[in-house]
């Protein structure tokens, strides 16, 4: 007997919850249909806007601080492989051995100890806070169907009141459920009206409090990281000082490819060869003509077709027997500029010029198309010819006192590794 009470008591409930939903579902029909009015709050529901904005942020934010201590994690095991690197290669022998593992044990502790601190003064405050949410959430759908279920017993009171045939029985008891539902929603509403605007102002204090401990964490972690790095530099420097001579130098990247002036030499050696059985004509004497031709140039206009006496005209490029730089700097310094790969220059650059850098270590050519440099000296780079010829890693350029002192790019240009300059220009 006490199981069927129980079983028709459970069958009840579920029935008069299905009635609850559906007599909601009319209402909220009816609403939507503007047949029903609809009660409304404004202000409760900017305390609702409130509240979903603020769970949104601290959904966020709370993602975003579990994602900075996955971070941290990472360094952490980076930095610890990267310490016991340096164990594996400290050679017994050498001075600060002992205090290196030391540093490095300090190291890892520091990491630890940051991360732990984290989580406990940051990831679980945020997790407590975010704790709170889902419940009031909950009491606000609650509360909404509450403001439903009297919205439709005083459409239902309302509706037996103004009938042409009253029932008073009905009546009366329509309005016994419309103050019983009244009393519902007043009482979830009244609590959630103290409790929404509290919360959302509590946030400021929330976010103050957060963040001034993740800074503060981090700053007292980077404090004690810098002197442990320091004390790590001061123990490597102490091993340089006995061990100078094997101080690590720069290299320049290999030449993959035929040196460059090796390979042009011996083209032009091969185009200017004399055919078999000729004899290769003889220079003519310093000093005639042909050895220095002489170039005027008249800057002042003349009558047409008169000429100045004892004045050569320049030849055409392709009538020149100058070398082909000087024909292309000839041409392009008549009115006083030179026009080149990077646009108009200045006289004291070379045809081409892109942009000048500094030695910063000493180089020592390995060919004859290579400049040998000193630390200091500075180079303007140009272009290559052909730019299949250069290799990765190496520039071409002529250094600006041989340019200065010879303008002759044939005999001063050479190439030279780029990792052994800093561009300065």
């Amino acid at each position: 007997m006490a199981e069927m009470g129980s079983k028709g008591v459970t069958a009840g409930k579920i029935a008069s919850n299905v009635q609850k939903k559906l007599t909601r579902a009319q209402e909220k029909v009816l609403q939507k249909l503007g047949k029903a009015d609809e009660t409304k709050d404004e202000q409760f529901e900017q305390c609702v806007q409130n509240f979903n904005k603020q769970l949104t942020e601290g959904t966020r934010l709370q993602k975003d601080l579990r994602t900075y201590l996955a971070s941290v994690k990472a360094m952490h095991e980076a930095s610890k492989k990267l310490n016991e690197c340096l164990q594996e290669v400290y050679e017994p022998d050498w001075p600060g051995r002992d205090e290196a593992s030391k540093i490095a044990e300090n190291n890892d502790l520091l990491w630890m100890d940051y991360h732990q601190k984290l989580v406990d003064q940051a990831l679980l405050t945020m997790d407590t806070y975010l704790g709170q949410f889902p419940d009031i959430k909950s009491r606000i759908a609650k509360r909404g169907r509450k403001l439903v279920d009297y919205d439709s017993a005083r459409h239902h009171y309302e509706s037996l009141q103004t009938a042409k045939k009253k029932d008073e029985a009905k009546i009366a008891k329509a309005e016994e459920e419309l103050i019983k539902a009244q009393k519902v929603f007043e009482e979830m509403n009244v609590d959630l009206q103290e409790e929404l605007p509290s919360l959302w102002n509590s946030r400021v204090g929330f976010y103050v409090n957060t963040f001034q401990s993740i800074a503060g964490l981090e700053e007292n972690f980077h404090k004690e990281m810098s002197k442990l790095n320091q004390n790590l530099n001061d123990v490597l420097i102490s091993l340089e000082k006995q061990h100078g001579s094997n101080t690590f130098t720069v290299k320049a990247q290999p030449r993959k490819k035929a040196k460059l002036f090796s390979r042009l030499r011996r083209k032009k050696n091969s185009d200017n060869a004399p055919a078999k059985g000729n004899k290769s004509p003889s220079p003519p004497p310093d000093g005639s003509p042909a050895a220095t031709p002489e170039i005027r140039v008249n800057h002042e206009p003349e009558p047409a077709g008169a000429a100045t006496p004892g004045a050569t005209l320049p030849k055409s490029p392709s009538q020149s027997s100058l070398p082909a730089v000087v024909v292309e700097t000839f041409s392009a310094t008549v009115n006083g500029t030179v026009e080149s790969g990077s646009g108009a220059g200045r006289l004291d650059l070379p045809p081409g010029f892109m942009f000048k850098v500094q030695a910063q270590h000493d180089y020592t050519a390995t060919d004859t198309d290579e400049l040998q440099l000193k630390a200091g000296d500075v180079v303007l780079v140009i272009p290559f010819q052909n730019p299949e010829e250069q290799d990765e890693g190496w520039l071409m350029g002529v250094k600006e006192t041989d340019w200065n002192q010879h303008k002759e790019l044939e005999k001063c240009r050479g190439v030279f590794p780029e990792n052994f300059t800093e561009r300065v220009q």
